[in-house]
């Protein structure tokens, strides 16, 4: 699964870092993801969480708000309201760069946060809380001794999961000043509540009160024996599996969102096995990434951030010298077994690149630039000179360098719903 890091603009105008993480087709919808409080977009439970959505469908952006992670900023001078700020910024960046940004999901503060983001981003249909507080100001009782300090001195350093941070009484006046009963009361998004009975950090009471203050369509899912910081993996796919099951029936179907005429070849890309062919198409998602399908087989190209790509898959050309090199260590390896030769194992490198024709001695082109590809072969095993030079003779004689340095021909056809005809 391609992961892609990227950086926008946040609420205290400082770079925020994230990663943007994809599925290997086209995206059944797009997710924004929340982390808890002074995590990180690295967490277990943003990893884990991320990871499993991209493998049922969705693309996913998870981010670190203001001062944390790999974002920047003094995490001092944030606030609740900042972070909701952050994440419209963040909602703001998805849609500008892939797609809507329909499915929200926070963990602990972050789930706080995401129900008081949704009615600023108005292509959100469906958000999903997971061991969220029903007040923001809930955060407030892992200060301990240090909330009369912060309060009485206006700041104090408190720590939490071993980092440190300081925490000013502007933050503890944000936190009071959120409603956020009535936010949830209005949500008007379908919402879906993960908590565990057993949460000792944020108890099930929250997940109770966020459940009465909100409308339907309303859903509660235990997270049973779970951690609050979802820590296991097991729990975190758990909740992940019951999000995007739950959350397919209040998104836009993948389909209406293909581009013209991508919807008309998805059949001849379920046919590909059948004649041999592979397919190809725009994933929808960055400036070049496409998704490629040959029989049961599938993967994503691109081109490198260089020329304006994302680096989601190879480019091109490294797919192309990648069958050269495929194919020499195959053919290597079907003559020695022939052979019935010592040969253990064949590594193959190669590198193309453009060169002037000038330089090149032994080609017949004089002018312009020509393509230049460069193998190199390394054979073990315990063989003789001779077989070893009968093997490097053997690998010219692979079917696709064959091909490469004989006339192709090209026959280009226009598709056009379902019906090819011949330009």
């Amino acid at each position: 699964m391609p992961v892609q890091r990227i950086e926008f603009i946040g609420s205290r105008n400082t770079t925020l870092a994230g990663r943007l993480e994809l599925p290997e087709t086209t995206p059944r919808g797009w997710a924004l993801f929340a982390h808890c409080f002074t995590c990180s977009s690295n967490s277990k439970a943003a990893v884990y969480i991320a990871r499993a959505m991209v493998e049922a469908g969705f693309g996913v952006l998870r981010f670190d708000f203001t001062g944390l992670g790999g974002s920047q900023g003094d995490f001092a001078n944030t606030n609740f309201s900042s972070n909701v700020d952050d994440l419209v910024a963040a909602a703001d960046w998805l849609r500008a760069n892939h797609g809507a940004p329909e499915l929200l999901i926070g963990h602990s503060l972050g789930g706080s946060a995401v129900l008081a983001a949704a009615h600023r981003i108005e292509d959100a249909t469906a958000v999903a809380t997971i061991s969220a507080p029903f007040d923001p100001a809930h955060v407030v009782n892992q200060f301990g001794e240090q909330r009369q300090q912060i309060q009485e001195e206006g700041e104090a350093t408190v720590t939490l999961g071993g980092q440190s941070f300081i925490v000013r009484n502007s933050f503890l006046e944000d936190l009071n000043s959120q409603r956020q009963t009535e936010r949830i009361h209005k949500l008007r998004r379908a919402l879906l509540i993960l908590h565990a009975p057993g949460d000792k950090i944020v108890g099930i009471d929250n997940a109770t009160s966020i459940f009465q203050a909100a409308l339907h369509p309303k859903s509660f899912v235990s997270l049973d024996n779970a951690d609050h910081l979802l820590t296991r993996e097991c729990d975190a796919r758990y909740a992940a599996g019951v999000i995007a099951a739950w959350a397919e029936r209040y998104l836009t179907e993948a389909e209406a969102d293909r581009r013209p005429g991508q919807e008309a070849s998805v059949t001849n890309a379920e046919n590909v096995e059948a004649d041999g062919s592979v397919y190809v198409t725009e994933r929808g998602t960055g400036n070049f990434a496409v998704a490629i399908t040959a029989g049961r087989h599938s993967w994503v190209g691109d081109e490198p951030e260089s020329v304006g790509g994302d680096d989601a898959g190879p480019n091109p050309y490294q797919m192309l010298t990648a069958a050269l090199g495929a194919c020499t260590a195959m053919t290597i390896r079907m003559y020695a077994r022939h052979k019935e030769w010592p040969l253990t194992n064949v590594a193959v490198r190669l590198k193309h690149e453009k060169i002037y024709a000038k330089d090149c001695a032994e080609c017949e082109t004089r002018s312009g630039k020509l393509d230049r590809i460069e193998r190199w072969i390394r054979i073990e095993g315990e063989l003789d000179a001779d077989q070893r030079a009968r093997l490097m003779e053997i690998a010219d004689k692979c079917p696709v360098h064959r091909t490469l340095h004989s006339e192709v021909q090209v026959v280009t056809h226009s598709e056009d719903a379902g019906r090819v005809t011949s330009e």
